[in-house]
């Protein structure tokens, strides 16, 4: 082949790649990128399957502060901080606030072992399609989304947080009640 025509075309891919995936990594100016821009809207409601089969929705938590972690078993980050997010749920389920694993793309017996093997105990949903992950546009694992009693994002996370930062991060919502 050419190696001008060799040129042109690899810059012809490379900006039409260019154009392709930059606007996943821009805001509108008025939001911020990534699952922080939908704080304020109402979080998406999907149906899901637990690790063990059954059926899960966010809809079933209304009333509730939802701290959702998006995660896989292959993402070392996600099991750094899974025993932190643990932690959370036996500390707080009991002043109203709930922790959901959701899976991202693995099989149901995979995320069951992985979260056995951790002794996690909070609800984990396989999101074998990966909606959320899209919906909240996560830029990696783990993601956290902050999801308030009536349903309402109130802040994401992209990247693996300290049991501190979360305490914090749900911490005015606690408070409100």
């Amino acid at each position: 082949m050419n190696p001008r025509l060799r040129v042109l075309l690899i810059a012809t891919a490379l900006v039409v790649a260019a154009l392709i995936v930059i606007p996943f990594f821009r805001s509108d100016g008025t939001r911020p990128a990534g699952p922080a821009g939908l704080a304020g809207s109402q979080a998406p409601v999907y149906t899901m399957q637990t690790d063990a089969g059954a059926s899960a929705s966010l809809a079933a938590y209304r009333g509730k502060i939802v701290v959702m972690n998006l995660w896989a078993s292959w993402c070392p980050p996600c099991r750094a901080e899974m025993p932190d997010l643990e932690r959370l749920y036996e500390q707080y389920r009991g002043r109203g606030v709930v922790v959901v694993g959701v899976n991202q793309g693995e099989a149901p017996a995979r995320a069951a072992a992985f979260a056995s093997s951790l002794g996690i105990t909070f609800p984990i949903w396989v999101d074998d399609q990966q909606r959320y992950g899209r919906v909240y546009a996560a830029l990696g694992l783990p993601t956290t989304v902050l999801v308030g009693r009536d349903g309402v994002v109130v802040r994401g996370f992209d990247g693996a947080l300290t049991l501190a930062q979360m305490r914090a991060a749900i911490a005015p919502l606690v408070r409100a009640r």
